[in-house]
């Protein structure tokens, strides 16, 4: 006898919600559905277990069926299934343990990313209405009869027994016969293969029971003689599984081999090249999870572009849940392409958003932790390796250490590698400090736009004379985040064109300024001409070679205010400027044929040129070319 019952008024406020709001993507439905039949089968095995013969084993499985014909979709199991009670509890009373309370709360909501209470409400088998207008429900327990639940959704249900062996001794078959296609929304593509075959494979391929399918392939057509007609083929119809049920990152790390992680990879992300590093991560005890991450052995073709989206993807005890979790990886390993599949995962009502809870920041620090230490681990085994990782990508290493303003220096500086003076090949900081002399607590740097005009800058004369080493620091990010270092150990780190005379010895101090009371005339012209160039015009010992050198000093190199001034091209008044020093070798034969000219004119025009033959050799522009060539044709006529 068929008995027809009306949903309570708050369950009727909860199926509009579930089937309007709740759920932001319609396909997702068949993932509730064979996530519930996975749990059924679950359920009876477990029972299987315990009983002595009241649950014979089966031969597990999830079955699709599509009917064109009826515009109907079909999932069954041979799980636990349910008898009528279980039926009003599960299927007649939508979130019988907390209705009233779940939409009391739900009124306050601005938006539905503030839901953040856990899928414990039973209502992702009502998420088929949002592609059905009729579900009907066939289920049946070891124990009791069968039963058929039917309702189009709206109103009311009905519950009846009936007699349908084909469940055999227990399990349950959803029929949901899809609404009609509107001019927004196509429900008829989920009666095409492809699509259902689309749909597991994205949200369900790793179901731990076989999802069966019948499905439709053409092969060549045969004679009587079993050969192939040439040009004919055949339509067959056969049952296929469509779901790999075990994922790679769930199986033991030793029956994974680097091919696997190679072609897994290329399959998911759709590379064409092997990843560059994998990382096999499965982490036991307060919070389990298994993880897979890779860094590709080329740059993400959109990853400098602002439509990039960082993330890993994220799965919930093997089910898809979101393509890219942005919380999952920090900006300076944006990068990095993975995956992180935990049952641990607090997830909202709709299986959708996930719950802001302390175990995703634990799940996301770890495996920070752990790109890290693979990196440090393959930046001492195999350091070739790292310096191919490093040229890609070791801005974003030293992003990561210039953006957290130094929080990230003890864990980020040991990755960090630069070219340098004496090295062929770039170094460490650890490498650097290691090869300097006993009480040597500097490490000297210096700074240029590309590594060819850094080796020619006149200020490494010297260190190159005395076999100093000095990194170069060529990218635009490398001396922020060195200055956001401050330190490395208890090492500092100095521009070699700051200006400083701490490093000089009594002698030497009072030779320079013997040198800059006598020719002070000189200085003083010359700085004259320079007017709002430069701070400051004096003798130099950096300099073995060259005439002329750029110094700064305050802390601001030319090479950060060139690059802080390149962000703001059109704001002048907003250009920042260094406090800019000319440095004179006083042994340059130059200085030495012009010294004793009293003409002070000539030596104004003299100063002017030096000036420009500084910017040059710093590998800048010369400011005014019309100025430079008119006051260098002036000195040559003279």
């Amino acid at each position: 006898m068929k008995e027809i019952k009306e949903f309570q008024t708050e369950s009727k406020q909860l199926l509009n919600l579930m089937i309007n709001s709740i759920y932001s993507n319609k396909e997702i439905f068949l993932r509730e559905l064979i996530s519930n039949a996975s749990d059924a089968i679950d359920k009876y095995k477990f029972l299987a277990f315990k009983s002595e013969g009241k649950y014979p084993q089966k031969d597990y499985q999830i079955e699709l069926e599509l009917s064109k014909k009826e515009k109907c979709i079909s999932i069954r199991d041979n799980g636990i299934g349910m008898n009528k009670e279980a039926i009003e509890k599960n299927l007649g009373t939508i979130a019988s343990s907390g209705t009233k309370e779940f939409l009391e709360k739900y009124k306050d909501f601005k938006d539905k990313k503030d839901i953040d209470l856990i899928g414990q409400f039973g209502v992702g088998f009502y998420s088929a209405f949002m592609v059905g207008k009729k579900i009907e429900v066939y289920t049946k327990t070891v124990d009791d009869k069968e039963y058929l639940f039917t309702s189009d959704g709206v109103d009311s249900y009905s519950i009846e027994e009936i007699d349908k062996p084909d469940l055999g001794e227990s399990g349950t078959l959803i029929k949901i016969y899809l609404k009609d296609d509107e001019e927004e929304e196509k429900y008829s593509e989920y009666l095409e293969e492809y699509k259902i075959k689309s749909l597991v494979k994205r949200y369900s391929d790793f179901i731990r029971y076989p999802i069966k399918m019948e499905v439709t392939s053409y092969k060549p057509k045969l004679d009587k003689d079993g050969k192939e007609i040439k040009g004919e083929s055949q339509e067959v119809k056969e049952i296929q599984t469509l779901n790999s049920m075990i994922p790679i990152w769930k199986k033991a790390k030793k029956d994974v081999t680097d091919e696997d992680l190679n072609n897994f990879y290329k399959s998911r992300f759709n590379d064409y090249e092997d990843p560059l590093i994998s990382l096999f991560i499965k982490a036991e005890g307060a919070i389990e999870y298994n993880s897979l991450v890779f860094i590709p052995s080329h740059v993400p073709y959109n990853l400098y572009s602002a439509n990039y989206e960082k993330g890993l993807a994220l799965y919930a005890k093997g089910i898809f849940i979101e393509e890219r979790n942005k919380e999952l990886i920090p900006d300076f390993l944006k990068f990095t392409r993975g995956l992180v599949d935990s049952e641990d995962i607090p997830l909202n009502i709709s299986r959708e958003m996930i719950q802001k809870a302390p175990v995703l920041d634990k799940i996301a620090n770890n495996i920070e932790k752990k790109i890290v230490d693979k990196l440090k681990e393959i930046k001492k085994d195999d350091y070739d390796k790292y310096l191919k990782f490093f040229k890609v990508y070791g801005d974003f290493i030293k992003y990561g250490i210039y953006s957290s303003y130094g929080i990230k220096k003890d864990e980020l500086e040991d990755l960090l590698v630069f070219n340098s003076l004496t090295s062929e090949k770039e170094i460490s900081l650890e490498d650097y400090v290691s090869s300097l002399k006993e009480g040597n607590k500097v490490i000297y740097y210096a700074t240029s736009d590309n590594l060819d005009s850094i080796k020619l800058l006149p200020q490494l004369e010297k260190y190159r004379k005395d076999n100093t080493n000095v990194l170069f620091l060529v990218n635009s990010i490398d001396e922020f985040c060195i200055q956001m270092m401050q330190k490395y150990k208890d090492y500092e780190f100095k521009n070699i064109a700051s200006e400083s005379q701490d490093d000089l010895s009594k002698e030497e101090k009072e030779k320079l300024d013997d040198l800059s009371t006598t020719y002070r005339r000189f200085l003083d012209n010359v700085k004259e001409s320079l007017s709002g160039k430069v701070d400051d015009v004096v003798f130099s010992s950096k300099l073995v070679d060259s005439p002329v050198c750029l110094t700064t000093k305050d802390g601001l190199s030319l090479n950060m205010e060139h690059v802080l001034n390149e962000e703001n091209p059109d704001k002048e008044g907003e250009k920042v400027k260094a406090s800019k020093i000319l440095e004179i070798n006083p042994n340059h034969e130059l200085f030495t044929k012009i010294k004793d000219n009293g003409d002070d004119e000539y030596v104004k025009k003299v100063g002017k040129l030096l000036y420009q033959e500084a910017l040059l050799l710093e590998g800048y522009e010369v400011e005014n070319k019309s100025e430079f060539v008119k006051t260098l044709n002036e000195l040559l006529i003279k």
